[in-house]
């Protein structure tokens, strides 16, 4: 649990999702890239243990941010910064489906009184409620910020890019999820969604921008 991790000295600290989570993103990942792809990622990310063994199905948090991160990390190693950015946004965007089925009653988005809502309150407090799905579950911190124009999702700790270091933002897989995220609250409609700042660029917190005014 993230309670009193903070005392630890940093190179022993661990952070972790539970199981349901790096099972989901390795589900989706699967999705985009089939058994046989992830197989070959896992073995370059050094996760052999994974290998035709994704976690079981429940809440416990052994899924570690080093596990995530290596994996990530391993889609632009084996298919270079173009290549592994797709991969990640596709992967982010079939994990967020997934999850639906899995922490949608969480959530609370399903009622009528949601429905009803005008799209910019629907966008913040959907944002809002699947950051406080991940801050309940894992140790994955995030909060929510709104300006004028766009709203911030503020990533205080960040599994994506755990102990990576990169000359550009670098967390697709959270962005994939945000688009999607975005996409099912808004009853359909895409928006412009980019990362702006990432700790493994030596930023305080990785701040991905989601406008308000839709694409289409």
């Amino acid at each position: 649990m993230a309670e009193g991790k903070d005392e630890t000295p940093a190179a022993e600290v661990k952070y972790y999702w539970p199981n349901k989570m790096g099972r989901i993103a390795l589900l989706a990942l699967e999705d985009v890239m089939g058994r046989n792809g992830v197989n070959a990622v896992l073995n370059l990310a050094k996760l052999k243990h994974l290998v035709n063994n994704y976690p079981p199905n429940n809440l416990d948090l052994q899924f570690s941010f080093d596990e995530f991160s290596a994996i990530e990390q391993a889609l632009e190693d084996m298919y270079g910064p173009r290549g592994g950015k797709g991969l990640a946004l596709r992967q982010g965007r079939a994990a967020f489906k997934y999850a639906l089925r899995e922490f949608g009653a969480v959530l609370g988005m399903a009622d009528l009184a949601f429905r009803l809502l005008p799209l910019g309150m629907k966008m913040k407090v959907g944002l809002n409620a699947i950051a406080e799905t991940f801050n309940k579950f894992t140790d994955h911190k995030v909060h929510i910020e709104e300006e004028a124009s766009h709203f911030i999702w503020v990533i205080e700790r960040c599994i994506v890019c755990w102990n990576r270091e990169s000359d550009v933002p670098c967390c697709y897989a959270a962005v994939g999820i945000l688009q999607e995220g975005a996409h099912w609250v808004s009853g359909g409609k895409n928006f412009r969604i980019d990362e702006v700042a990432c700790i493994a660029m030596g930023d305080p917190t990785c701040n991905i921008v989601i406008e308000k005014k839709p694409l289409d």
